[in-house]
């Protein structure tokens, strides 16, 4: 550094400073130089291609104590920080369809999806009454479905199953008699038929989304026979009750 003038750190290229104040020219004989410059300087540096095909550039710059000279290389870096509001815009809008488009098809899979375990768990039941009513002969199918389970909510079978909790279903699905306690969105109704001398010979099971529309669309259920029938309602629904409605729907494949 030379004395009386403070360090700045010059650009690769400078090959001489003139001080214009004081007229005095160094050569700097390096690539790189810390030199002291104030006011206005004559700065004189090789251009390589492709800036220049030859020769040297003379440009004056204002060189500010402290601070590497601005160039033009400087400058174009300056430019290109950050983003401008445009830019910012196009990828918010590109966001947003991005989002219209995916979340509607993320709507409908969980639907599907909730539908399907509707469907498994309305089977579920077919199964678990046939199994109660070979287990209690005298008593015929269950009288409602939280007698296939083990009782309330997360209640496992600790001790040998009953009449009044047989422990054929899980306690979530023989808990979920409410559309604000479904299972995977959908909530069931398990209706006995007239008992017969004692013995209940028939059963509805019905099954209805929590909310119509958002975790599921079809209605399902099933009779004592085991096939599986469907409706799509208008509206928000209930698990249907009566065996002549859920045999009048049509008939899940």
């Amino acid at each position: 550094m030379l004395p009386g003038f403070p360090a700045i750190f010059l650009p690769r290229r400078v090959t001489q400073i003139v001080n214009q104040q004081t007229g005095v020219s160094l050569n700097t004989g390096s690539s790189r130089a810390n030199l002291c410059v104030g006011g206005l300087l004559s700065v004189k540096y090789l251009c390589a291609p492709p800036e220049t095909l030859d020769g040297t550039v003379a440009a004056t710059k204002v060189c500010r104590a402290g601070r590497e000279p601005d160039t033009m290389e400087t400058r174009d870096m300056n430019k290109r920080k950050g983003f401008s509001l445009i830019e910012l815009l196009i990828v918010v809008a590109i966001i947003l369809i991005i989002a219209a488009i995916a979340i509607p098809n993320l709507l409908r899979a969980r639907i599907a999806a909730n539908e399907s375990s509707a469907v498994s768990s309305v089977r579920t039941i077919n199964t678990a009454e046939v199994t109660y009513q070979s287990a209690y002969p005298t008593v015929g199918y269950s009288s409602t479905l939280g007698a296939l389970g083990p009782g309330g909510v997360g209640t496992t079978c600790g001790s040998a199953p009953t009449q009044a909790n047989a422990c054929l279903i899980d306690s979530v699905l023989s808990n979920a008699t409410a559309a604000t306690q479904p299972k995977s969105g959908y909530f069931f109704l398990q209706t006995p038929g007239t008992a017969v001398g004692g013995l209940v010979l028939n059963y509805t099971v019905g099954g209805a989304a929590a909310a119509f529309n958002t975790t599921g669309v079809r209605d399902f259920c099933s009779v004592e026979d085991g096939v599986l029938h469907f409706q799509v309602p208008t509206a928000q629904s209930s698990p249907v009750t009566a065996p002549a409605t859920c045999t009048g729907w049509g008939i899940l494949q």
